[in-house]
């Protein structure tokens, strides 16, 4: 990329505010943008997600399928190379050897307090809310995939191909990394919920404020064991499990 080109790509990304068009019908805007005009995240919020893993059913995958279609990831894609398909929630199964119990769950961005993709990012692309939502900001993302080496969990995918079909509310892009945005536009909208949480047909999963003490999921995760996916790097992740 020339100089000048670069400078413009840059200079592009300042018009975040107005919306600079993508496509046709598409705007390419930061999640953070629907929020009401004047206010910020809040750290006085921590948006979490706990996953029961004795109500998740093996073999279902309707938070996974609803996942694609409130955000317009897979359906359109056409890569026939499975190492580089695009995923912003998979399921797993699991099996302890020890005692032969089997789990299975929605494994996704787990949206740490301390994100090892945030602190590897060169541009600042990955970033962290005050509120705790770990997103992409594609304007300033260079496609150096850093942040996927970065996370434990394989929770980040790199856009391989020109893509079509898209949702506004999630804008992508060729080129650049995507994640769980834990639905971030209906956060922000004031839904406070996921496409997944409310697909899930057994009630697995709980999506809410985890600093709110009167809230659905801060009064189970204080009722109730849980437990986060590799603890051991101490990361704080706002999904927690339970049941595993």
């Amino acid at each position: 990329m020339s100089e000048v080109s670069r400078r413009e790509f840059i200079g592009n990304g300042a018009k975040l505010a107005a919306g600079v068009s993508l496509a046709p019908g598409i705007m390419l805007v930061a999640p953070a943008q629907a929020r009401e005009a004047g206010v910020a995240a809040s750290s006085a919020q921590r948006w979490g997600m706990l996953i029961d893993t004795t109500k998740c059913a093996s073999g279902c995958d309707d938070c996974v399928t609803a996942c694609k279609g409130e955000n317009a990831w897979g359906e359109n894609e056409h890569n026939s190379r499975a190492e580089q398909k695009v995923q912003w929630i998979r399921k797993v199964d699991l099996t302890n050897k020890a005692t032969g119990s089997e789990h299975s769950l929605p494994m996704m961005c787990q949206h740490c307090e301390k994100p090892p993709c945030v602190d590897v990012c060169p541009t600042g692309a990955s970033m962290k809310r005050a509120d705790g939502i770990v997103l992409v900001d594609k304007h300033i993302c260079i496609g150096c995939r850093y942040c996927m080496m970065a996370c434990p969990y394989k929770a980040r995918s790199f856009v391989h191909e020109a893509l079509t079909g898209q949702n506004e509310v999630a804008p992508r892009g060729k080129g650049t990394v995507e994640a769980c945005t834990m639905c971030v536009h209906k956060i922000d909208a004031g839904e406070n919920t996921t496409a997944c949480a409310q697909a899930c047909k057994h009630g697995a999963i709980i999506v809410g404020d985890l600093n709110d003490a009167n809230s659905d999921i801060a009064q189970a995760v204080a009722k109730y064991a849980t437990t986060q996916i590799r603890a051991d790097l101490n990361l704080n992740t706002g999904v927690r499990y339970r049941g595993i």
